[in-house]
């Protein structure tokens, strides 16, 4: 089944500003089932009804030679998930609830930055929240292994990029530019909590007037996050997956466990004990860098669940409410 992305051109941004973007290429065919949507036609479908790509022009660290891009279906028997590789230009899928409140949210997916999970954590997501009148931002961001000079950068120029982007259009998305959060998950989680301590940080020059505005998110939520590439202990687990090969000060820069300031925003924190993949202490230092710094921070950590369960626990488990609690939560901070 051949599905095509419906380009969408930016125009009347608030107060004036004006981002302009190429058409959006079309995404090749995909073996079934492609989302949710095979099954649930009230799930939202890949790729959205709405896609924006972030940069006008050139992108931060290009090549000559972008990456291929090659979405395919992955995952064991029963669970397969889609999964986006050769992300040749950062994208924003916009998924809008029916009866929206102002309240949004940039879901920032997984994938150990060598492939974009935008079915279990980012879809699922924009199901979830659209219903509770949230408006959802679908992250695909530049992967660091894919052929760029600055690999250690790309996806963060990419979340701030994309936060100032959608500040800019807040009218015509019909949000609230000021309750705008994010929502990221294993290495979207290390995304999502680098954009928490780096939105200001100078990281690309200025490609057009929206970035003008805060990259900062309302708040964060960060679901089995990794929030440092290096431990105190020198433990390299994290760099050797994420980021390999980078020199300690880089490491520790893009370590956001290290950068937590007072003027951070709140955070909620989503974590299973018997994570094999990213250890729980990874929120816990979060949440002792949080209290430290004097930030507000909620976390909900459970006996089992693994890693990359998204909002899937299951039914009875006791973990499987927090996504209704991060909801209800961000109503309160920021949402």
């Amino acid at each position: 089944m051949k599905m095509d992305r419906r380009a969408v051109l930016a125009a009347g941004l608030t107060g004036g500003l004006a981002v302009s973007q190429a058409a959006v290429a079309q995404v090749p065919a995909l073996p079934p089932p492609p989302t949710p949507a095979a099954v649930d036609p009230d799930a939202p479908a890949w790729p959205s009804r709405e896609v924006y790509r972030i940069w006008p022009g050139k992108q931060p660290g290009a090549l000559a030679n972008l990456p291929t891009p090659n979405p395919t279906m992955n995952g064991r028997s029963g669970r397969r998930q889609l999964w986006i590789r050769g992300v040749a230009h950062a994208e924003l899928h916009v998924f809008r609830p029916a009866f929206p409140d102002g309240s949004s949210l940039m879901s920032i997916p997984g994938g150990g930055y060598g492939f974009v999970s935008v079915q279990n954590e980012g879809l699922a997501v924009a199901q979830h929240f659209n219903a509770l009148g949230t408006t959802v931002f679908v992250l695909v961001y530049r992967l660091p292994r894919e052929g760029w000079s600055t690999p250690h950068l790309v996806a963060i120029q990419d979340a701030q990029r994309a936060m100032r982007f959608i500040r800019a259009r807040a009218t015509d998305f019909r949000i609230d530019p000021a309750r705008l959060g994010v929502l990221g998950f294993s290495a979207g989680g290390h995304l999502a909590s680098d954009l928490v301590v780096s939105h200001a940080d100078s990281l690309y020059p200025p490609v057009d007037a929206a970035d003008q505005l805060s990259a900062k998110p309302a708040f964060a939520g960060l679901v089995y996050p990794v929030t440092s590439l290096i431990s105190p202990s020198g433990d390299r687990r994290m760099s050797g997956m994420l980021m390999p090969g980078l020199p300690d000060t880089i490491l520790l820069a893009r370590s956001p466990v290290q950068r937590v300031t007072a003027d951070g925003p709140p955070s909620f924190l989503v974590h299973a004990f018997d994570d094999p993949l990213v250890p729980m202490e990874h929120s816990l230092d979060w949440i002792a860098a949080s209290r430290a710094a004097k930030r507000p921070v909620e976390a909900h950590l459970v006996a089992t669940g693994g890693h990359g369960f998204g909002l899937g626990l299951p039914k009875d488990s006791s973990g499987s409410a927090w996504p209704d609690l991060f909801g209800r939560w961000i109503r309160k901070n920021g949402g």
